[in-house]
């Protein structure tokens, strides 16, 4: 039997979550239970593997165990973008090919949520407005966006080019040398996402929250135990990212970090004319360490995500968070000057989780258990892929996006301790540096 030593601590800071009218969560796993297949965790990997088991066997009990609550974890703290393209792509014709399969597998993913949105009448921003990948200086540009539109010209893919004038039309501030927009993907708000993902599941997936499992074991299928129960299933569907190696999977490939954003108070309508621009825009920086990834939201909020930290602990202490706020401030004040009045609301950190060779954890890890973890920092497509992927996978279904999935790898084994936290804190010091003109 595993024991699952490190487990989730849901600090309630998400302002993606704060922003929503209260809700009520699911009761947790309560006595002895069985199914015919166990999922962990309730973001986009989790909820797309049980919406598909629930589509392909409609005749089967799936039960979605999350240890918090949906909207608070770490799929609701994104930066709300669903994105359809990979930011920065190689020339070769090998590379190319792996830039399609990125499409495929990430179009496929939009696809589907976009059908479940508008099924379920979830309200969560959704919108297909794109978003423009933006550089800060000369050299920005040079280095990132020129190759970039390049290889979307090899891809055959839409895009506008910006100078910061016609940026500044657009969105608003002046800050930005240029940016290169492409139209496809879409912006949401994470946590009304998931949390409408998590009320329109069938009928025949049972979600229970609050309900971290603290132990594992393999006896001709898994027995789950909780705080409150235990569950039995022949098969199960790991969805837990960055926690999947405290269930014995995927030891030493993952790199957790831990992603900083924060939200303002909704602009007043004088302050909006101030601003200009669209109504609704997300912004992407050149490099994701250095620069500041932006949303201007329906509701007339501006998201700041800035600042990335290697937390293989997956916790973040108090006068870190305040830290972190004085600097999005900063940077806030530089992007909006004519927003002196507006303050951030909300400061929270989301943990995303990386592999060395940017390959999912993904596929069959033991003869019961199947996989969809580590979405590489594209979490609404990749998880939601993942999930929909393993699910058929477990199913023996017939999808040919299983093998462009399969085809990306397996994360590549990382250094030990302490050589790998020194490596890591020495290469994020030089991406910043490298990059600071980016800030």
């Amino acid at each position: 039997m595993t024991a699952i030593a490190v487990l989730p601590a849901n600090d309630a800071t998400n302002g993606w979550n704060r922003i929503l009218p209260p809700r009520a969560p699911q009761p947790p796993l309560h006595g002895e239970q069985r199914a015919d297949w166990a999922v962990v965790g309730a973001g986009y990997a989790g909820l797309a593997a049980a919406r598909r088991l629930a589509e392909n066997r409609p005749q089967d009990r799936i039960v979605l165990l999350e240890a918090h609550e949906v909207g608070e974890n770490a799929s609701a703290r994104n930066s709300g973008f669903a994105i359809d393209l990979p930011h920065n792509v190689g020339s070769s014709l090998l590379e190319l090919e792996g830039s399609h399969r990125f499409m495929r597998l990430s179009r496929a993913a939009i696809d589907y949520l976009d059908r479940a949105v508008k099924a379920a009448g979830i309200d969560c921003q959704w919108s297909r407005r794109g978003k423009y990948h933006t550089a800060v200086s000369e050299q920005g540009r040079k280095r990132v966006l020129e190759p970039f539109a390049r290889e979307l010209d090899a891809l055959g893919e839409p895009y506008r080019w910006l100078d910061s004038a016609a940026l500044r039309k657009e969105i608003g501030t002046p800050y930005y040398h240029a940016a290169v927009y492409t139209p496809g993907g879409m912006l949401m708000n994470p946590a009304a996402l998931t949390r409408g993902l998590a009320a329109s599941l069938p009928a025949n997936v049972t979600l229970c929250e609050h309900s971290p499992v603290l132990r594992l074991a393999h006896d001709n299928g898994v027995r789950l135990e909780t705080a409150q129960g235990s569950l039995y299933a022949p098969k199960l569907i790991l969805c837990t990212n960055g926690f999947a190696e405290a269930f014995g999977y995927f030891h030493r490939q993952l790199l957790v970090f831990a992603a900083f954003a924060s939200l303002t108070r909704p602009l007043t309508p004088v302050e909006c004319a101030a601003l200009g621009g669209e109504d609704d825009w997300g912004v992407t920086p050149a490099n994701a360490f250095a620069g500041c990834t932006m949303r201007y939201t329906q509701d007339h909020r501006i998201l700041i995500r800035q600042h990335i930290d290697y937390r293989p602990d997956f916790r973040v202490g108090s006068a870190h968070y305040a830290a972190v706020r004085r600097d999005h401030e900063r940077a806030f004040r530089a992007r909006f000057p004519m927003l002196a009045y507006v303050t951030l609301d909300h400061c929270w950190a989301g943990f995303v989780t990386l592999s060395r060779n940017s390959a999912p954890g993904f596929g069959r890890v033991a003869s019961d258990v199947y996989a969809a973890v580590c979405c590489n920092a594209t979490g609404v497509t990749k998880s939601t892929i993942g999930g929909l992927l393993a699910a058929d996978m477990a199913c023996g279904a017939d999808n040919p996006l299983i093998a462009d999935m399969q085809s990306l790898g397996q994360p590549q084994r990382l250094p030990p301790p302490p050589f790998l936290g020194l490596g890591v804190h020495l290469r994020s010091r030089w991406e910043l540096w490298r990059n600071r003109a980016e800030r």
